[in-house]
């Protein structure tokens, strides 16, 4: 069995119950979530031996949140203890033409005061055939950017894969570096990249005339070809580019497929019209996973694709941060059972 290693954040997730903005009811849903213990959640749903690596302080809120980890098949023991406070984000859903709002809390968290040398990467890793994370990580702060670029260079020098979703988030880089003079440097270790165009753009200083007009959600598929082949060309390292493709037609109704791009050939995955969206969050983060397993256990790029898009097509029937599916699931999704009939 392949052994997964992620390395992220995990936060407090509180949420306004049901459609309602924040405080409209005196009360707010806490659970957990971030992208790479997402991705871990997920992995370890599918069976395989997932590991995820943070910085947590030694409190009751944390070890709630490892608790809940532990409960999925996620192994923690690599997890380590220090600073004060986890990070929290405040989440409202979006409905129909009103978008989902997120607010962060995450200034001063155990993982923003981590610096190198914080974690034994050598033992973190040990036995590890792939190592995931993101682009939130390095937003946090210099700290958490150095931390990460000290991880996807141990994680080289030991053979590991190393696959990285470019997340931008522009509501998080405020500590004085732009995006692009962290990530380009990170980029030079990963061997899979995952992405949507604005990450692209934003991360990596790299683009295709007019691929998306995002705000109409209206996407051009032909150039996205072009856009995986420019960043494959200025990262030879890169062996592999995904891009998620989401049409956004209201808050609650998206179209949503993918492409990938190895340097030789292209895919693009089946469309799927998810008219009735539950949750969004974590959409990209069970992308993520499902295209890790797929690539893992499969070894076929575009079955691994399709794993993926259909994996995360059924994130969004589902309340919380974490894909709660099997892979049994997916795959009944992936071989065109789409109709939510009752399955008696």
């Amino acid at each position: 069995m392949a052994k997964v290693v992620t390395f992220g954040e995990i936060m407090l997730r509180l949420k306004s119950p049901a459609y309602e903005r924040f405080f409209q009811s005196p009360a707010l849903e806490a659970t957990f979530g971030g992208g790479e213990a997402n991705v871990a959640v997920s992995l370890a749903n599918y069976g395989m031996d997932a590991s995820f690596v943070t910085v947590l302080p030694d409190n009751d809120i944390a070890n709630a949140c490892i608790r809940e980890l532990r409960g999925f098949g996620v192994d923690t023991t690599k997890i380590v203890r220090g600073g004060n406070r986890v990070g929290i984000y405040f989440l409202e859903t979006g409905a129909v033409q009103r978008p989902s709002k997120v607010i962060y809390d995450r200034a001063g968290s155990s993982i923003a005061e981590a610096k190198p040398g914080d974690i034994d990467w050598k033992k973190a890793l040990e036995g590890a055939d792939w190592f995931h994370l993101t682009g939130i990580t390095p937003a946090i702060s210099q700290g958490a950017a150095d931390l990460s670029l000290e991880a996807v260079k141990a994680a080289k020098e030991l053979g590991v894969h190393v696959s990285c979703d470019l997340n931008y988030r522009k509501n998080l880089w405020k500590y004085g570096k732009r995006a692009d003079e962290v990530m380009r440097e990170l980029v030079k270790y990963v061997d899979t990249v995952i992405a949507n165009e604005e990450d692209v753009q934003k991360a990596l200083c790299i683009s295709a005339e007019s691929a998306a007009a995002v705000d109409e959600g209206e996407i051009n598929v032909e150039l996205y070809k072009t856009i995986a082949g420019n960043v494959m060309a200025a990262y030879p390292n890169v062996k592999r580019v995904a891009i998620t493709l989401r049409e956004s037609k209201s808050a609650n109704h998206n179209d949503w497929h993918a492409c990938l791009y190895n340097g030789k050939d292209f895919y693009l995955s089946r469309k799927y019209a998810i008219t009735d969206i539950v949750d969004r969050v974590g959409g990209g983060d069970s992308f993520g996973g499902g295209l890790i397993y797929g690539l893992l256990a499969y070894g076929d790029e575009k079955k691994a694709l399709e794993f993926a898009v259909a994996a995360s097509c059924l994130k969004h029937t589902i309340i919380g941060d974490y894909n709660r599916v099997s892979v049994k699931e997916v795959e009944s999704l992936m071989n065109g059972s789409g109709t939510g009939r009752v399955q008696r």
